[in-house]
């Protein structure tokens, strides 16, 4: 099993080029299965979700090509179930959106129950709610969700919460169904935006998107088409959030801005400094981190993705820091690995009190789940001495060539799998 080694104590300092984002290109790929006609998607990452996902649609008929690491080619004309029996997929959140994208296309679905981080509930009651309103009849089954309707009609659906997952899967159904449908309470997330300028671009009518209210005329069919996938917030904020903690200087490079404003906004808070370009931000943090508070919510709110990182962030900060998790009951798991390196954290329930140390120190720990382990990584960079991370394959699972990225910035990390290849490391960073 793959580990990092990580040697602490050095700021980061240079430029990072953000990838696609992950969350956007599989909402992305799922909808390409709705048209028949071939579809170019570009600035895909070559993470582990996005690759077991088109393995699974691969299984059911959909042709795959890859002409660069970057870039997936579909053709959906030819698939021959709409049952999605892959062991791997439970693993990922994102396998309920081939149930929109499948119920839409061939009025019929079967998908096993998402997976991925044990974060906590990640309750499909409102995707139920929104199939149901467009006339689908929806059962769960062996693990499975299965859907079906003679005919799929728009409807007004009002969500009792905001769901992203909710708010992709209806809209991919909506596209082609008969009439009008009005999405009310809807994700307003960037990943949610550029889902809908994709099916637009396929010949769907959503408007709204971006906004609480999405309306969404359906259409016969899609074409194909060729689109680029967002940046990866998260990637972004993740690489902004590690020159905090180190005391770096950092370049992220190819992102958008205007989707980065409520972790800027925080950085700024605990004293960094913050330059935004057109097409990227620079982080600086030459003088001690100060608290503050935040609170993670529906974009365009802090998102719960970058949770971990701030609260590593603000166990270096001078005083004491309150985090609240909004989103997800069971989030900071993590907390226990970061008091092993010295970190001072209380949770009471969806709250965490951070009083400030003044460094982390190397130790030997593991990583929960995709979000908690950079988190931790960030850790281990700003920590004195040497960490080993252990479960590297949940931050794969969402982050192309990370230690790669990071070595570029200057971290003494690598990624080893024997007790060879420590003793290299040793060597190495002695």
């Amino acid at each position: 099993m793959d580990r990092y080694a990580i040697q602490g104590g050095e700021p980061l300092v240079g430029e990072v080029q953000i990838g696609g984002a992950k969350n956007a290109s599989l909402a992305i790929l799922a909808a390409a299965v709705m048209t028949d006609s071939k579809v170019n998607i570009e600035n895909v990452p070559d993470v582990t979700d996005v690759n077991v996902l088109l393995k699974a649609m691969e299984r059911i008929g959909v042709k795959v090509e890859r002409p660069d690491r970057h870039t997936v080619v579909m053709d959906s004309s030819n698939i021959d179930s709409c049952v999605i029996d892959d062991e791997y997929i439970k693993r990922i959140r994102a396998s309920y959106y081939l149930v929109g994208a499948l119920l839409g296309k061939t009025r019929q679905a079967e998908v096993p129950l998402p997976g991925g981080c044990n974060i906590g509930v990640r309750a499909i009651d409102q995707h139920i709610k929104g199939f149901k309103a467009l006339g689908a009849k929806v059962r769960i089954q062996h693990g499975c969700i299965i859907a079906d309707a003679d005919e799929l009609r728009g409807n007004h659906v009002f969500f009792d919460k905001v769901s992203v997952g909710a708010t992709i899967n209806i809209m991919m159904a909506a596209c082609l169904a008969v009439g009008k449908t009005i999405i009310e309470n809807a994700a307003k997330e960037p990943h949610v935006v550029d889902l809908a300028n994709f099916l637009n671009s396929m010949g769907a009518n959503i408007k709204g998107a971006g906004t609480d209210v999405i309306r969404i005329k359906g259409v016969e069919k899609l074409h194909g088409t060729t689109y680029a996938v967002i940046p990866d917030q998260i990637e972004a904020g993740t690489f902004m959030l590690a020159s905090a903690a180190t005391h770096g200087d950092v370049m992220v490079r190819g992102v958008i801005p205007k989707h980065l404003e409520s972790i800027t906004a925080k950085l700024c808070e605990i004293g960094c400094h913050v330059t935004e370009y057109d097409d990227a931000v620079r982080v600086s943090a030459p003088e001690p981190l100060t608290s503050t508070q935040v609170k993670t919510l529906p974009y365009p709110g802090f998102p719960t993705d970058m949770q971990p990182q701030i609260t590593v962030a603000l166990g270096l900060a001078q005083g004491t820091s309150i985090v609240t998790e909004g989103i997800f009951e069971n989030r900071f798991k993590y907390v226990e690995e970061l008091i092993r390196m010295g970190a001072s954290i209380k949770v009471e329930g969806n709250m965490a009190v951070i009083t400030g140390v003044q460094k982390y120190t190397g130790a030997s720990i593991s990583a929960p789940d995709l979000r908690a382990g950079a988190a931790l990584v960030i850790a281990a960079l700003a920590a004195e001495g040497e960490t080993i991370i252990e479960d590297t394959s949940f931050i794969e699972r969402g982050y192309e060539a990370f230690e790669v990225k990071l070595r570029e910035l200057g971290a003494r990390i690598e990624r080893i799998s024997s007790d060879k290849d420590l003793t290299k490391f040793h060597l190495r960073f002695a």
